[in-house]
């Protein structure tokens, strides 16, 4: 079950909406339907966007559009995820659109697999491992970084356990890394984002693994909430790692010069459609927050561990 196939000159991505009750497949014809799957996160996770993205470039370039006004409207689609722009400048710089964005695709999985034997090495039998958000085979083509490194651990063969935060406000740790989680049949626990010191302080969590948006210098961009958990594995000597292929790294930019995306009120004024504040309640509601270097045991990418910079 692939995040995305490209078939008919048309990209089908997994609706993660939808997700974990029905798996539907939403149909682009058009770029302008990518970009529509990515702003309301039909397709989400740094890698699976990069490569919706650049689709979204092959379709811009059959159907005759401009091609550096597509560009310019696929890469705001979504801001903190540097996969975006890297992806569509790959593309654009390329001789044949379509030949690129395939190519891309079958790197993905590659490059996550990769990711995946790199970082089973710090993963100990027997081990506890709380991640945050979604970055398994959903946020990517396949296999996925941060689920991709469990997903190495446990076909090695050892005996590992994973607790997965619910992350508020769209819950993708439980809707869609424990649905993962249980498809590869990996022994799995969901927790409340709040919990997750308190697991910690109690001895119950041996490793953190999560994914990146945006790696830079002075730290990582990932899904709001993994500062909170990265302070409390600091604090409780938990091993804190990141896992995120190249194509997720801004070497020439400070992390604090990111744009952090802000999202609608109503994601966390809602659940489904029951309103669970009162009326007319402000909200800040940030899709992002900064995990800086210090917090970092290592970054896990397709060549190897490295130390943050």
């Amino acid at each position: 079950m692939k995040t995305m196939y490209w078939k008919d000159n048309k990209l089908f991505l997994i609706d993660q909406t939808r997700l974990p009750d029905e798996v539907i497949y939403y149909e682009c014809k058009t770029y302008k339907d990518v970009i529509d799957a990515i702003k309301t996160m039909k397709v989400r996770g740094a890698p699976a966007i990069g490569i919706a993205a650049a689709f979204a470039m092959a379709m811009a370039e059959i159907a005759g559009e401009d091609m550096e006004k597509s560009a310019n409207e696929i890469k705001n689609a979504r801001p903190t995820a540097v996969n975006l722009s890297w992806a569509v400048e790959r593309v654009l710089n390329s001789k044949s659109p379509i030949e690129e964005a395939l190519r891309m695709y079958d790197e993905d999985v590659r490059t996550n697999m990769a990711i995946g034997k790199n970082g089973a090495a710090v993963i100990d039998d027997g081990d506890t491992v709380l991640t945050h958000c979604n970055a398994g085979a959903l946020a990517c083509v396949d296999y996925g970084t941060a689920l991709g490194v469990l997903r190495a651990a446990h076909d090695e063969g050892k005996n590992i356990k994973v607790i997965c935060d619910e992350t508020r406000p769209l819950c993708q740790g439980a809707r869609l890394s424990v649905f993962e989680m249980q498809q590869e049949e990996i022994p799995v626990k969901l927790a409340v984002d709040s919990a997750a010191g308190h697991l910690m302080q109690k001895g119950m969590v041996n490793k953190v693994v999560v994914g990146a948006d945006r790696v830079a210098k002075g730290g990582v961009a990932n899904k709001i909430g993994s500062l909170m958990v990265a302070l409390a594995a600091k604090r409780f000597n938990v091993p804190f790692y990141v896992a995120a292929p190249e194509s997720t790294f801004d070497i020439e930019n400070s992390i604090y010069d990111v744009e952090i995306e802000e999202r609608d009120a109503d994601e966390v004024i809602y659940i489904g459609n029951t309103r669970i504040a009162p009326e007319g309640t402000e909200v800040e509601n940030p899709a992002f927050d900064i995990i800086p270097s210090d917090l970092i045991t290592g970054i896990i990418t397709e060549k190897g561990i490295i130390k943050p910079f």
